[in-house]
C-alpha cells in the first residue's frame, strides 16, 4: 500500500476504493479498514491533527473519542495502514523528533476503551526510534534498605537511571514544585486518566490519590535513562498486570529479627509505629515470595554484597560508565517526500526538484518490531538509508 491519498470528504457518501485520489483544500488522508474509513487531517481543533471515522455500513460519520497525546498540526502528512490495528502517520516538514506518529484503531488498549465507553475510540501514540531499556521495579518492606541501594545505584550511575515523577491529588507543600516533586492534579482529572488506563499503579492515602503514570515512565526513557520504580508490593502487582515490560526485584531482610533491629536503630518511630511496620513487612514478604510478581529476590544481609548482586542483575560492571545510554535520536526527513510500503518496511523518497539521483534519497523505516503504544510511546522501529532498490534493498545501511 502506498501513501493514503487526499480526497474530497463529500465523495465518501458514494463510497470509494483504496487509491481514490482527489484534491481538497484541507489536506486530509483516508485509510479504509473494513467498513470504516479513518480520515486523518484537518479539524476544528487548531492545536492537533484531527481524526474522523466514516462508517459505510450506516452511511455516515461516527462519533469518535480521540485519546492520547495528539500530534500538532503540520504542513502535510502521509498515512499507511500497519497490521490491521494501527496507522502510521508521517508528518511533513516537522522536527526530527516529531515526525513519526501512530494512530491506534484496533489495539488491545483501544478495544478495552471501546468496551468501557461503548463508543468508537482511536488513540494517538508518538513514535520513538529504537528501544528503551526495561524499567526496574524495586519493592521491599520498610527498613530493608532498598532506598539505600537505590541511592547507591543513582550515585554510581547518575546518567543511566532516573525516577519517574508521581502524580497526587493533594495540594503542594511549601517549596514543592509541580513536575519536580510531584505532578499535582485535580482528583477528577486523575480519576479519568486512571479509568482510561494511563496509570501503572495508584493508591488512596489519607484521602488523596497517588500514582505512577505511563507517561512519567516514558519521559525518563525519552531522556535516555532507565526508570526505577520504588513501590510497594500492591503497586508492583498493578505494574505487572499492565502492558509495561519491566524487571521486578524484591529486597528481603535476612530475618524478621534483623529487620526489627534496624527499625529500632533508626530511633525515629514510636513503639506503635514500629510494630505496625513489622506487621506490614511480614505481610509484604509473604505476598512478595508467593505472588509470582517478582523475577528476582535479593537478601540484604550485607549491604555491599547486596548492592553488587543488584548491579549484576542489571548487567552493570566497571566498564558500564563508558557506554552509557544516549537519548533517542529523531529522523531528518526531507520536507517534501512520498511514502510507500513493502512488507514491514516503509519507503520514504525525497521529491525535492534538485534531487536527480533517486537511489540516494531513499529512507526505510523498519516497523517489524514495534513495542509499546498508547497511552505511552511506540518504540522499536529502525531507520536505514538505501542505495538501490535492486536485489532486495541492496546497499542498505543504518543511519546514525
Amino acid at each position: 500500500m502506498g501513501e493514503a491519498p487526499a480526497f474530497i470528504v463529500d465523495d465518501l457518501q458514494s463510497g470509494f476504493q483504496k487509491g481514490f485520489c482527489l484534491k481538497s483544500k484541507c489536506c486530509e488522508t483516508a485509510i479504509t479498514l473494513g467498513d470504516k474509513t479513518y480520515v486523518v487531517g484537518a479539524s476544528n481543533d487548531e492545536l492537533s491533527i484531527g481524526v474522523r471515522i466514516f462508517d459505510k455500513a450506516i452511511g455516515g460519520w461516527v462519533e469518535t473519542a480521540v485519546v492520547g497525546t495528539k500530534p500538532k498540526p503540520c504542513k502535510g502528512h502521509s498515512a499507511v495502514l500497519l497490521n490491521e490495528d494501527r496507522i502510521l502517520v508521517i508528518k511533513k516538514g516537522s522536527a526530527p523528533d516529531d515526525c513519526i506518529w501512530f494512530l491506534e484503531v484496533n489495539t488491545p488498549y483501544v478495544r478495552e476503551l471501546k468496551k468501557k465507553t461503548g463508543t468508537e475510540v482511536v488513540a494517538w501514540s508518538k513514535g520513538v526510534r529504537g528501544n528503551a531499556q526495561k524499567p526496574v521495579v524495586i519493592s521491599g518492606p520498610s527498613g530493608v534498605g532498598k532506598g539505600t541501594l537505590i541511592s547507591m545505584l543513582m550515585k554510581e550511575f547518575p546518567s543511566m537511571f532516573g525516577f519517574s515523577v508521581s502524580h497526587t491529588t493533594r495540594a503542594p507543600r511549601a517549596m514543592e514544585k509541580d513536575g519536580v516533586h510531584y505532578h499535582f492534579t485535580e482528583r477528577s482529572v486523575m480519576e479519568k486518566e486512571i479509568e482510561d488506563g494511563k496509570f501503572l499503579e495508584f493508591a488512596s492515602v489519607h484521602g488523596n490519590l497517588y500514582g505512577t503514570s505511563i507517561e512519567a515512565v516514558e519521559v525518563v526513557a525519552d531522556m535516555g535513562k532507565r526508570c526505577i520504580l520504588d513501590i510497594d508490593v500492591q503497586g508492583a502487582r498493578s505494574v505487572r498486570a499492565s502492558s509495561l515490560e519491566a524487571i521486578f526485584i524484591f529486597i528481603s531482610p535476612p530475618s524478621m529479627e534483623e529487620l526489627e533491629k534496624r527499625l529500632r536503630a533508626r530511633g525515629t518511630e514510636s513503639e506503635e509505629q514500629i510494630l505496625k511496620r513489622l506487621r506490614n513487612a511480614k505481610a509484604e514478604i509473604d505476598q512478595g515470595e508467593s505472588s509470582g510478581i517478582f523475577d528476582h529476590f535479593l537478601y540484604n544481609d550485607r549491604l555491599e554484597e547486596c548492592y553488587e548482586s543488584l548491579k549484576k542483575l542489571l548487567g552493570l560492571d566497571e566498564t558500564t560508565v563508558a557506554t552509557q545510554i544516549t537519548s533517542p535520536q529523531g529522523i531528518n526527513l526531507p520536507a517534501d517526500h512520498s511514502v510507500s510500503k513493502i512488507d514491514n518496511k516503509i519507503i520514504i523518497k525525497s521529491e525535492t526538484p534538485e534531487s536527480d539521483k533517486a537511489s540516494k534519497n531513499l529512507i526505510v523505516l523498519d516497523v517489524s518490531s514495534l513495542k509499546g503504544g498508547a497511552p505511552g510511546r511506540t518504540r522499536g522501529f529502525d531507520v536505514h538509508a538505501i542505495d538501490s532498490f535492486s536485489d532486495g534493498f541492496n546497499g542498505i545501511h543504518c543511519l546514525s
